[in-house]
């Protein structure tokens, strides 16, 4: 009981303290007026209220991840906290405000431009046909996942093929309207109710005295999981998540001034954290401990667990707020990881989106690759996700520790976490099952001889890499004169 409430006091102070010094150490312009204003459009760069920006960056980032991952990493036992806590606090929060923010320095731009910006054309290219493509995969799985729950639970005349086509229809006009429509008018909504549900299972769990397990580094998977760097990679959104950085250039073209950037992006990574503790605590409270978790999920899976705690805590209202997370959460992601690859695809072609036309040039052929990936039995694909999402994080770090470098700032709030993620991403695929399959030993030995390389290589290349492309052309132009 102790641990969690201590871990839910350490991420509160997180945000107040380290949060702060992250947003000295960026060093915002409260009289710089942010691409909101500036490339205003009324259909991606739109103003809008600081509480919606932050509830629609929430329910972005946040999707199932906080609440399937925590409780799935829960299986790993109370180490699990301390991933969430430092995770979110010394990585994930700086991941997500870093991308932000320089997106807003940059005109809202997308990730795999910025990371183009700070780490060269080739890495650019690279990254920009994987993030797209991760974009894609992300929105069609959650597609089919709602759809099959909203089958489930619907008349029999509602079949599966029904409701892939309205999940569909709805993703088709998310991705193509004005952003404050559909999302800056249901998101909020659904943010309001993911925090209700949050705040309901965590007061239960404590209120009615349930066996929190206090903190140990004992590793109690009951498959023989390793630690590391399985639980890295398994609590992604609960603590970082590359995902996120494709999330956050949708709300830098939203945000009125720099000066919310800590409450929007900081802000909104610590609440996801707060949102991870609380189930990975309730998983194992609730079932008395890793084994009965473990039980549990084997039958009914994630969406079962989470049915069976609201619902017992929290009563038919607790129900409605678990079948709202299920379905919602997955939607609200994917319709905006559609949205995000329009704007990369723009970004890439340098394709203005004002006109609806423009926009749907974009869109249909995107979407015609991703309804037909629905015929596709792709779960080995998706397997791979985990490892993509956190290696995008790893390249979002170190782009941003190219920009703080550049601009003389303190660069190892993003080196160290990008050179841990480094070493995370490279053991996880060595050792994998859908990897090289190496033994465990090796496997990280190899991470971490990649992670130092890596670092070796930013130390000493660090400030050829932060040279943009403004730069060069004025080293020339001084040459010349």
């Amino acid at each position: 009981m102790y641990s969690f409430i201590f871990g839910i006091i350490l991420l509160i102070l997180g945000y107040v303290v380290y949060g702060k010094y992250v947003e000295k150490e960026f060093g915002i312009n409260e009289n710089l007026k942010t691409p909101a204003y500036t490339l205003q459009d009324g259909i991606d760069y739109v103003p809008m209220p600081t509480w919606k920006v932050f509830l629609i960056q929430l329910l972005n980032i946040a999707g199932l991840g906080p609440i399937f991952g925590a409780i799935q990493g829960a299986l790993f036992g109370p180490a699990a906290f301390l991933w969430i806590v430092f995770g979110s606090i010394f990585a994930g929060a700086v991941h997500d405000y870093l991308s932000g923010m320089i997106s807003i320095r940059h005109k809202g731009a997308s990730l795999s431009e910025i990371q183009g910006i700070y780490l060269g054309k080739k890495i650019q290219n690279i990254m920009r046909v994987f993030s797209i493509v991760l974009l894609v995969l992300v929105g069609v799985v959650f597609v089919t996942g709602p759809a099959k729950l909203l089958a489930a639970i619907t008349p029999s005349y509602m079949t599966l093929t029904f409701w892939v086509v309205v999940v569909f229809v709805y993703y088709f006009l998310a991705t193509i309207l004005p952003i404050d429509v559909l999302i800056g008018n249901l998101y909020p909504l659904f943010g309001i109710a993911l925090v209700v549900m949050a705040v309901g299972v965590g007061g239960g769990i404590v209120i009615k005295g349930y066996q929190i397990p206090e903190i140990t580094l004992a590793n109690m998977h009951p498959k023989g999981l390793p630690i590391f760097p399985m639980m890295f990679i398994t609590i992604a959104c609960g603590a970082i998540s590359g995902f996120h950085a494709t999330q956050s250039p949708l709300m830098a073209r939203c945000m009125k001034n720099e000066k919310y950037g800590r409450g929007v992006f900081y802000g909104a990574m610590i609440s996801e954290g707060i949102i991870a503790l609380v189930w990975a605590a309730a998983g194992m409270a609730f079932y008395k401990g890793v084994p009965g978790l473990a039980a549990v999920l084997g039958k009914v899976g994630p969406s079962g667990v989470v049915l069976e705690i609201t619902k017992s805590l929290l009563g038919p209202f607790g129900g409605f707020l678990a079948m709202l997370g299920v379905v919602a959460c997955p939607i609200t992601s994917g319709d905006t990881a559609f949205r995000g690859a329009r704007l990369m695809l723009a970004d890439m072609i340098k394709f203005p989106q004002d006109k609806i036309t423009k926009r749907l040039a974009l869109a249909v052929p995107m979407f015609a690759v991703g309804i037909g990936l629905t015929f596709i039995n792709f779960d080995i694909i998706w397997r791979y996700f985990a490892w993509a999402n956190q290696t995008l994080a790893m390249v979002t770090l170190w782009a941003s520790a190219v920009y703080l470098l550049k601009y003389n700032k303190n660069h190892w709030i993003a080196t160290v976490p990008a050179t841990f993620m480094s070493y995370v991403s490279v053991s996880y695929i060595m050792q994998a099952k859908e990897g090289f399959k190496m033994a465990p030993m090796i496997s990280n030995i190899l991470g971490l001889a990649v992670a130092a390389l890596l670092l070796g290589i930013f130390l000493t290349k660090a400030k050829e890499f932060a040279k943009t492309i403004e730069d060069i052309k004025s080293e020339v132009a001084t040459s010349k004169n």
